[in-house]
């Protein structure tokens, strides 16, 4: 189902578009087209003077605010390089905009990112970054959970693993909100504007 319509005040919520998830590949899209689409969704919600919200995970060097719980998949003893947690220069740096630190997959979860949204009337969210099945996928069913409508650009979005994009995008995503290209949200937001 494509976009159907952009509240008054949609933020845009980009989910760790930092240095170090960026050198990863993407799948089905490269981190780099990823970032290049979100960051012409940024440029369109400042100058229209809507919040963007740029999230980023880090985690400390001993390891002291992991989850806590047993998964199959082990977590333990990632040792990060400097900077890794730093958000992509092209899009840092803009004064407007508004940076939450996670430590989990949600941006909602143990952050103020509700707080930042409700204070300035948001009631929309668009979601950009990577990886759609674990971050982006977290983050939106938080942002269903607190009430928000919920929008996915789902070619400014990717994964590790195709098919885990692939389910987020076909299986997930419709339950949440909707789904839509990066250029169909620019002409729903000029659209909007005028």
């Amino acid at each position: 189902m494509p976009v159907t319509t952009l509240d008054p005040r949609t933020a845009l919520v980009v989910v760790d578009l930092q240095k170090g998830v960026l050198a990863a590949p993407g799948s089905p899209y490269s981190t780099g087209d990823v970032l290049a689409r979100t960051v012409r969704l940024a440029e369109a919600f400042r100058a229209r003077g809507l919040p963007v919200v740029l999230v980023r995970v880090t985690a400390a060097a001993d390891g002291s605010d992991a989850v806590p719980g047993r998964t199959e998949l082990s977590r333990a003893g990632r040792a990060w390089p400097d900077g890794w947690d730093e958000i992509a220069d092209e899009l840092a740096g803009c004064p407007g905009d508004i940076v939450v630190t996670k430590r989990n997959w949600s941006a909602f979860y143990g952050t103020d990112l509700d707080l930042h949204l409700r204070r300035r009337g948001v009631t929309q969210i668009v979601v950009t970054g990577v990886a759609t099945s674990i971050g982006v996928e977290s983050t939106a069913r938080a942002a269903h959970e607190h009430g928000y409508h919920v929008t996915l650009a789902t070619d400014a979005m990717t994964d590790l693993d195709p098919e885990a994009h692939r389910h987020s995008v076909e299986k997930i995503f419709p339950r949440l909100g909707e789904t839509g290209a990066t250029a169909e949200i620019l002409d729903l937001l000029a659209a909007t504007a005028s």
